[in-house]
């Protein structure tokens, strides 16, 4: 049956070449990145505020981690239903009502009363956060090809980061100058702007359908699942993405600015500056990374990254001065850099045709698995053992990971050799 199911999607790709081609696929993309831009530009600016926002309800650590992890929980959740939107609704109305929904979270966590209804309020914003990124992979995955898809998907991610990276520096202005939930407002605001530019910019990229032709939605999630996690890739390379989201989220998120107000006495504009600041450096790897990845293969890129990741984590522990939290900054900017199209190009090689959302969007789900478990996990690790432990912890858990990766998944796309 799961052959018959696999066959079957091969032959029922149903994409338009002209999309994937010259000018048409630019122009997508372009629109895409300034989507991405402005999304992520607000959800960086929540970043040095998130985990004092959460303490000053007068919660402990564990519960700061719960904070953040509620938005991860809604974003696992909500990541295969918005693959599944998207085949059904459409790619450019999925990312409109994602921002909607995220610019209503937003709002809500800015007035948020008590911490219950913050960490409510949270959810919400995370459903929207994975229409707007589940749906963003899954066009990319449908202009791209093999050839050209760790470019194309660099220079999306390029500015992802980038995005995420500056974000913190006008938010932690805001929180500075106009109090901790000034940046959740700012969020809700770019969230609203980043609907607009997919409803009004974006074309409609799913697949067209022949008629008595059959689609991948015909084909029972539990196959499509099976076809998907039968493929040892696929499982690793969502492994490490799932490792990096707990590392990003539990210990970026999560621990670290609380260590840095703590031992390094930083206001939360210096530590924003020092994010935003390294985000420089990561925008400047993307492209070169991404044409590594498609020269190359994944692999190259995808292994050393994820250990940088790991060493970066030490120089945020180690640092005993902000020039030092700046350098663990840059090293982490680097990594994020590097590796941000590689995994999501590597993924998105390993769907049978016409299963870019399922193949995507399942990706997401096993990613977004991390953002859950990384801040309570950390969260409780740092309140249980302290704050060296649980970082030194993920460091080794990161390096641990890329060698799985090494050793045991198989190159998705290389044309030439060293």
């Amino acid at each position: 049956m799961i052959r018959r199911a696999e066959l079957a999607l091969h032959r029922n790709t149903g994409y338009t070449q002209a999309v994937m081609r010259e000018p048409a696929g630019v122009r997508i993309l372009a629109w895409m990145c300034v989507l991405i831009a402005v999304n992520q530009l607000g959800f960086g600016s929540i970043v040095p505020a998130l985990a004092l926002y959460a303490r000053s309800f007068g919660v402990p650590q564990s519960a700061i981690g719960l904070a953040i992890a509620i938005y991860g929980l809604a974003r696992f959740l909500v990541a295969v239903p918005a693959g599944r939107l998207a085949d059904h609704l459409g790619r450019r109305a999925t990312l409109a009502v994602g921002g909607l929904v995220s610019a209503v979270g937003n709002v809500l966590c800015a007035l948020a009363p008590t911490y219950a209804a913050f960490v409510a309020a949270r959810f919400v914003a995370g459903a929207g956060a994975a229409l707007v990124l589940t749906t963003g992979l899954i066009v990319l995955a449908d202009i791209s090809t093999p050839a050209n898809r760790g470019r194309m998907m660099s220079i999306y991610q390029g500015v992802f980061i980038f995005a995420v990276g500056i974000g913190p520096l006008p938010g932690g202005l805001l929180a500075t100058h106009w109090g901790l939930a000034a940046p959740f407002l700012a969020y809700a605001l770019t969230s609203l702007l980043a609907s607009a530019v997919a409803w009004i910019a974006i074309p409609e990229t799913r697949p067209a359908r022949r008629a008595g032709q059959s689609t991948a939605d015909e084909v029972a999630f539990q196959a499509q699942l099976r076809l998907l996690t039968a493929h040892p890739g696929f499982l690793l390379v969502s492994l490490i993405a799932f490792v990096n989201a707990v590392a990003r989220t539990g210990a970026l998120f999560n621990i670290i600015p609380i260590l840095a107000r703590d031992r390094l006495a930083l206001d939360p504009d210096r530590i924003g500056f020092g994010l935003a600041l390294a985000s420089i450096v990561g925008l400047a790897f993307a492209y070169p990374a991404g044409v590594l990845v498609d020269r190359y293969g994944r692999k190259i890129i995808i292994v050393p990254a994820t250990i940088l990741s790991g060493l970066s984590l030490l120089l945020f522990l180690l640092a005993p001065t902000y020039a030092w939290f700046l350098v663990g900054c840059a090293a982490w900017s680097v990594a994020m850099g590097i590796s941000g199209a590689a995994p999501a190009a590597y993924a998105a090689d390993t769907a049978p045709g016409g299963m870019n959302a399922a193949a995507v969007s399942t990706y997401r789900m096993l990613a977004d698995l991390g953002y859950v478990v990384g801040p309570i996990a950390l969260g409780l690790a740092a309140d249980l053992a302290g704050v060296d432990a649980a970082l030194a912890g993920t460091a080794v858990l990161l390096t641990a990971v890329a060698l799985l990766f090494a050793r045991y998944a198989p190159e998705t796309h290389r044309t030439s050799r060293f």
